[in-house]
């Protein structure tokens, strides 16, 4: 099976690339979602290992979409961390994708590999414990930084990520960076959860947001 890297982090990636090497499988890194396509138009049956958190996938909508547009792609969440309500959404939406965290156990990542290789879906213990754990009851206080609170409030006002990185004078990939962050934070999966969280907790005036 063909492997592509969708991993920003020079140490991740050669990480991968020694464990997939030992394990005889061949790959090919990947820097962007523009490369990510283009790859996968020419190799429709590769699996991809990515970073959800440091790629350039914006929100679980975005990669559930490219699931269904590549429908025997094998996915593999391959990340520090990742949300219970993240996991649950993008796992339940096809049976494609596995998980396996950046601080998994050796023997769990090359687990992951065999059973991807098999055509089978594999997801490690520290996610299934995430899976089966009961809901977190809501706050409505998170611990977010000055900076991803300014970000929120550029996003439900219905600022692009580009356009947030511009009036920042900073690159999309930090902005992108920031707001994968907040969604985490928030627990949420997507701008509109994200701008109701904005609007209750009075970050954004509702007159000012409706305009």
């Amino acid at each position: 099976m063909f492997f592509l890297l969708a991993d920003n982090q020079d140490i991740t990636r050669a990480g991968l690339a020694y464990v997939l090497g030992g394990m005889n499988a061949s790959f090919q890194p990947v820097t962007d979602k523009a490369g990510l396509i283009e790859q996968l138009k020419n190799n429709a049956q590769a699996a991809v290992f990515i970073d959800y958190t440091l790629f350039d996938i914006n929100d679980a909508d975005e990669l559930i979409i490219l699931s269904l547009r590549f429908p025997e792609v094998r996915w593999i969440l391959f990340s520090d961390e990742l949300s219970s309500d993240f996991i649950r959404r993008v796992v339940v939406s096809s049976s494609m994708v596995s998980v396996v965290m950046k601080d998994s156990p050796m023997n769990e990542i090359r687990d992951c590999i065999k059973a991807v290789i098999a055509q089978q879906r594999y997801i490690c213990q520290q996610a299934t414990e995430q899976l089966i754990a009961p809901a977190a009851i809501p706050t409505e206080r998170f611990n977010l930084t000055k900076t991803e609170t300014e970000i929120l409030k550029d996003i439900a006002l219905g600022l692009t990520t580009k356009e947030i990185a511009e009036r920042r004078f900073s690159s999309f990939h930090t902005v992108n960076t920031h707001r994968k962050n907040i969604f985490r934070k928030l627990n949420v999966n997507n701008a509109h959860e994200a701008t109701k969280y904005a609007l209750r907790a009075g970050l954004v005036d509702a007159a000012e947001y409706y305009i």
